[in-house]
């Protein structure tokens, strides 16, 4: 296997590990500890530090590593979109939506500060490290996010909205910071920005997707329950409106990220609606009338199970790094200010007038899990003109960041979210 492509050795890794991930689940369940972490040493063991089977140049491959985060992240956003049954109009949408742009806001600033202050980096760089890591993330928060639709737990159901929301409210902060640097057009007194990166990116991207989502859904079921048709190949229908929906955003320079979660919240919404065409309760047959559960259960089903094979590969990817990377001392104080400090108080200041409760609110704050969201940007940013310089001082910081988080949140997924069960429960 010596001088095999990173992309070889990443796949005979990554499908020995899934075999040994099946057999061993039950037992791996019990441990206090999560998958991430096994793929992250996994990483590190085939890395230089190990075997030396891969070594990845973070520079050189960006543009690969982009496309790997890509699209780990738009099947997880897919996934997120797909588990949010509460109806729109139901009050605790309040909280992904508050925490998604109120916590998001406030934490690109604070991150902004001390990298501009204390962390020598220019304005661009501490606005582009704060858009970097202020997002949750949506594939290794799966341990936190909601288990199936009918959970309507505050918890849940607000880490989950906002892990797919936050990675698309983050791409005007990326964009900013891109500006900042000379690296993308802001427009005279920012107006571009504020119209096209802002406005019209984020509300076009949620647009386009419910949109496309719900007349794919609609269309899907209207030929499956009247006509017998587009029968099966449900595993097509979200790869296919993934793709959709990401490519028209794009075209139309929207936010894909959003679109595709948005694209996934339309879809659940068939599972719920009338038939299409009002037949009489008479006229339809068990198989017809359970059209658009069938429908949901394949779909998440499926892309569940994509969503592992993506962050198997980029986990392990991510654990190769470590050897690679120069880190700083200033990791040693920034990770925990960002965990204890940053996180907490934007989470506080972004719940503001809601129900949520103090257990809740304190969970909330303690799991703002970082990953692979914020790699994807990174490389998103190097493969844009970073400079060289700026880039490895980012990409020290975030990789530092990234592995505390899945080795601490990890760690203690399970004892915390055991004993909140039980509390919730009595």
């Amino acid at each position: 296997m010596m001088g095999a492509e990173p992309f070889t050795v990443a796949c005979i890794v990554a499908g020995a590990l899934l075999i040994v991930m099946t057999i061993a689940n039950s037992f791996i369940a019990r441990l206090p500890l999560s998958a991430a972490m096994l793929y992250l040493g996994v990483g590190a063991g085939i890395g230089p530090w190990g075997l030396g089977l891969l070594d990845l140049d973070p520079l050189g491959r960006a543009p690969l590593l982009e496309r790997l985060t890509e699209v780990a992240v738009l099947i997880s956003l897919f996934v997120a979109g797909l588990k949010l049954a509460i109806p729109l109009s139901d009050k605790r949408w309040r909280i992904p939506v508050q925490l998604a742009s109120i916590t998001m806001v406030v934490t690109v600033a604070a991150i902004t500060a001390i990298g501009f202050y204390l962390l020598d980096l220019s304005l661009g760089a501490a606005v582009l490290l704060g858009a970097i890591l202020s997002p949750t993330d949506p594939v290794l928060a799966s341990d936190v996010q909601l288990a199936n639709a009918d959970d309507r737990d505050r918890l849940r159901f607000g880490l989950t909205g906002e892990g797919g929301l936050n990675d698309g409210t983050a791409f005007p902060f990326v964009m900013l910071g891109l500006g900042l640097l000379s690296l993308h057009d802001l427009g005279e007194g920012g107006w571009r920005w504020w119209a096209v990166d802002v406005v019209w990116a984020a509300a076009g991207g949620l647009g386009i997707g419910y949109l496309l989502g719900a007349v794919v859904g609609y269309f899907i079921i209207y030929l499956r329950t009247r006509h017998r048709e587009a029968l099966g190949s449900d595993e097509f229908l979200a790869l296919g409106l993934i793709a959709l929906a990401y490519g028209v955003a794009l075209w139309c320079h929207a936010y894909g990220f959003l679109a595709v979660f948005a694209a996934g919240l339309a879809l659940r919404r068939i599972d719920h609606a009338p038939l299409p065409g009002n037949p009489p309760a008479d006229d339809v047959d068990e198989s017809v009338s359970e059209a658009p559960a069938t429908l949901m259960n394949a779909v998440q089903r499926f892309n569940s199970q994509l969503e592992r094979c993506a962050e198997v590969a980029v986990v392990i990817a991510v654990g190769a790094l470590l050897s690679v990377v120069e880190f700083k001392a200033e990791v040693l104080w920034f990770v925990p200010v960002l965990f204890l400090v940053i996180r907490p108080i934007a989470v506080w200041i972004g719940l503001m007038g809601t129900r949520v409760g103090r257990d809740q609110r304190m969970l909330m704050a303690w799991f703002g899990i970082r990953g692979i969201g914020s790699i994807y940007y990174l490389m998103y940013a190097i493969s844009h003109g970073l400079d060289s310089s700026s880039a490895s001082h980012l990409l020290s910081i975030t990789i530092a960041v990234v592995v505390a988080s899945v080795t601490l949140h990890g760690v203690s997924v399970t004892p915390l979210m055991l004993r909140y069960e039980k509390r919730h429960k009595r």
